[in-house]
């Protein structure tokens, strides 16, 4: 009740605020905002691009247009011809100008807005995407809906210089312990896109199913891809007896990716390797040390068992999925996970035993001679997808023993891994369990909130994360970004999906974006509770309410 009425409180006190001084809600917070007087009518406003700017950019304007003439109720015509910074040079300009300028950072975007005209300036297409979602949040929260809302609509006069602060700002999806569908792929997209995001990292094979077609071995999906049941709750010896499955096939892959580039977005896929490969030996046997028999898994945690890196045809199948996901995928990582890797089956295993010997692997007092083979298996998979252009992505257990030059950490078992990564000249990317993993619960409120993996992360835990805590000033520049996890062993629905999503999410933006200076966090909440619930409700996202005092789903 104390918590409602603060964030009431603090509601009521910026719409005060505002009634004195224009206020904007823009998350993440733009580098550097300067209010000035008057304001620009966008309701039926022009809308002209440079046609230096390449299609993509091209198509967002016209689409932002389309989406201003629909909800606003008033047409904003469209026109990408060349002339158009003459006329914003000369004064005459009326109406939105998105002018390319090379000056600028790839990714930053400036806006200026006057009472006649309001102009957009970019190097590329990132920063046309990003100056847009700032328009969106510059004008209400109507222009997030699919029906007209006839009103006149006015964007303060301002000055916007903006840039971000990470290069790097994921957001992870694990699709294996729950298939989502194309469409609600792309809606994940959308959202992220829609809070200036880059990086989808999807979490694709695992323990309980394996989701993408591989045209090299059929058997992945056709038996790998479906589970004979799942555990109920939290029960690790239930099971529903209810075959779950679903996975994507290659051409739909292409269309979640070429959806995703349009919308500014680099998807980085997972093939998590050498653990958490049931869903594979499932389909292929052969590729255990023991041989089997493997069923997809039923339950949530860490099988035993693993692929056998003593045979070569491990490496066969390594190589022949990866040289298909290779070429499918157009981004410069790929994850090949690497984490919860047990090794005792490696241990009793006589090829793994004699491969170890063969390669004159040495156990220290630090690590086993297992821990070492794990890196032969890294090492080969690292070389190989470096022969067709890739660089690969770790979770934090690849750094147990040797790591070859070349790969990036993602540090997800606290800080401590990024840490050392990137003290050690490897780049990494900082993904904590204790301030980014969306699958916690987000209320001490348990008996109210719907069934969670464990532990609490709430919005205001998430906002606190600084990246570059514990770090060497002069190994800063290894920390590529931020990124939050989402697992879903117990997010079965679409609706769940977001709910767990948002509005940490809306948090982490913030983290991936801006300085530090640039972040306070009763402004922010002032912004989500003023404002990007509204457009949340305008979109048509679920969210937690927790924050209000609501918990439920």
């Amino acid at each position: 009740m104390k918590k409602t009425l603060f964030i009431l409180t603090l509601a009521l006190l910026s719409l005060s605020a505002a009634a004195k001084e224009v206020q904007v809600s823009i998350v993440p917070r733009p580098e550097k905002v300067t209010l000035l007087k008057g304001e620009f009518k966008a309701t039926g406003a022009p809308v002209n691009c440079d046609p230096a700017f390449n299609d993509t950019a091209r198509k967002a304007v016209a689409a932002f247009a389309s989406q201003l003439s629909m909800t606003s109720g008033r047409s904003s015509s469209y026109a990408a011809t060349p002339g158009v910074e003459r006329a914003v040079a000369d004064g005459k300009g009326k109406g939105f100008y998105f002018l390319k300028d090379g000056s600028l950072g790839a990714e930053a975007y400036t806006i200026e807005v006057g009472k006649k005209a309001l102009v957009v300036r970019a190097s590329s297409h990132f920063g046309v995407l990003y100056a847009i979602q700032t328009l969106k949040q510059l004008l209400p929260p109507a222009i997030y809906g699919k029906t007209p809302k006839q009103a006149h609509w006015f964007i303060p006069c301002l000055s916007i210089q903006d840039a971000p602060r990470f290069g790097y700002r994921g957001m992870h999806l694990d699709c294996s312990r729950h298939f989502f569908s194309v469409a609600e792929v792309k809606r994940y997209l959308d959202i992220m896109a829609a809070y200036k995001m880059n990086r989808f990292h999807w979490h694709l094979t695992d323990d309980q199913g394996w989701r993408i077609e591989i045209k090299r071995f059929p058997l992945l999906t056709e038996i790998g891809s479906v589970r004979t049941g799942t555990q109920i709750g939290k029960d690790r010896n239930s099971n529903d007896g209810i075959p779950y499955g679903g996975f994507y096939t290659q051409d739909q892959i292409r269309e979640v990716i070429a959806y995703a580039a349009s919308l500014g977005i680099e998807i980085i896929p997972e093939i998590d390797l050498p653990g958490h490969m049931l869903g594979a030996l499932a389909a292929y046997p052969e590729l255990g040390c023991t041989g089997g028999p493997y069923e997809v898994w039923r339950r949530w945690g860490i099988s035993p068992q693993v692929l056998c890196p003593g045979k070569e045809t491990t490496f066969d199948f390594l190589e022949g999925v990866l040289a298909e996901v290779a070429e499918l995928f157009p981004s410069e990582y790929i994850h090949i996970g690497g984490d919860e890797c047990p090794k005792t089956e490696w241990q009793k295993c006589p090829e793994c035993q004699a491969l170890i010997a063969a390669l004159g692997i040495k156990a220290t007092e630090e690590f086993t001679a297992e821990q070492f083979l794990q890196n032969y298996v890294t090492a080969r998979v690292q070389t190989f997808l470096a022969g067709k252009g890739k660089k690969i992505i770790g979770w934090d257990e690849i750094l147990e023993g040797q790591l070859a030059p070349g790969a990036t950490v993602m540090s997800w078992r606290g800080v401590d891994g990024g840490v050392k990564a990137a003290n050690n000249g490897f780049d990494a990317i900082m993904t904590p369990t204790t301030y980014l993993y969306f699958d916690y619960y987000q209320s001490q409120d348990k008996e109210k909130s719907p069934l969670a993996i464990g532990g609490y992360l709430p919005l205001e835990k998430v906002y606190s994360f600084e990246p570059f805590e514990g770090i060497d000033a002069s190994a800063r520049k290894h920390i590529l970004g931020v990124q939050a996890n989402l697992w879903t062993e117990y997010i079965a629905s679409n609706e769940y999906l977001e709910y767990m999503l948002l509005p940490r999410m809306f948090a982490l933006a913030e983290i991936q974006w801006c300085t530090p200076e640039n972040r306070d966090y009763d402004r922010f909440l002032g912004d989500v509770v003023n404002h990007q619930f509204q457009v949340l409700d305008n979109y048509g996202y679920n969210y937690c309410r927790e924050i209000l005092g609501d918990p439920s789903l």
